[in-house]
């Protein structure tokens, strides 16, 4: 039980990464794991995922994401993007999905498919794309703790630019829209912010037992 906390003091934003040290193959499969077996509203996973290793990509995002040297010092890049607004296309993908791994008829998912829909489809587009960044923020979330277990550092990073990431990515094709990155890697050892001490509200400020 003591690791969970040692673990989340133990991270930080990374702000210099060393550039020589990678993220091997393995662990870097389990972080994609932890994270595609986050929660999400209804199951539905309204998001997805891009991996970035390549050079070149690196550096074009990087004057779009004002300078920082995490964006090409780091191991990889994960960017997280919300699809921007969907149909019936995303409710019966999932119920698909859910026939297959249970073996279920999709007449038996009828229902659940139809409530669904009367509570996503109706919605203004905008309240649609708000509703599926809050879903990525989960598979964020659990994608930095879980590096955190694997001492893996991070840097979660809302500082770039989202339509040049949408259009160096090909993202607004795919009704796609960048909303958060996460820079994985290893701290570099001239990193001083690594010494600081983790400053957050006390207990009795920040929460209140009813």
């Amino acid at each position: 039980m003591s690791n969970i906390l040692e673990n989340r003091t133990w991270r930080y934003a990374t702000k210099k990464f060393d550039s020589t040290k990678k993220v091997s193959e393995a662990d870097l499969e389990l972080l994609l794991e932890a994270t595609r077996l986050s929660a999400s509203s209804y199951g539905l996973q309204p998001y997805h995922v891009y991996v970035i290793t390549d050079p070149e990509i690196k550096e074009k995002l990087k004057p779009v994401s004002w300078g920082q040297s995490q964006i090409t010092d780091a191991s990889h890049l994960i960017v997280f993007a919300n699809v921007t607004d969907f149909g019936e296309e995303l409710m019966d993908g999932y119920l698909q999905n859910v026939s297959a791994t249970r073996n279920i008829p999709t007449e038996g998912l009828k229902g659940y498919g139809d409530f669904m829909k009367s509570k996503l489809l109706d919605l203004p587009s905008e309240t649609k794309s708000v509703w599926t960044t809050r879903q990525v923020y989960i598979a964020f979330s659990n994608m930095m703790q879980a590096a955190a277990e694997l001492k893996i550092d991070t840097c979660p990073m809302e500082g770039f630019e989202s339509e040049a990431y949408n259009e160096i990515l090909g993202l607004e094709d795919k009704y796609l829209n960048a909303s958060v990155v996460l820079a994985i890697g290893y701290r570099s050892d001239s990193d001083e912010t690594q010494h600081y001490a983790k400053v957050r509200k006390s207990k009795e400020e920040l929460f209140t037992h009813i």
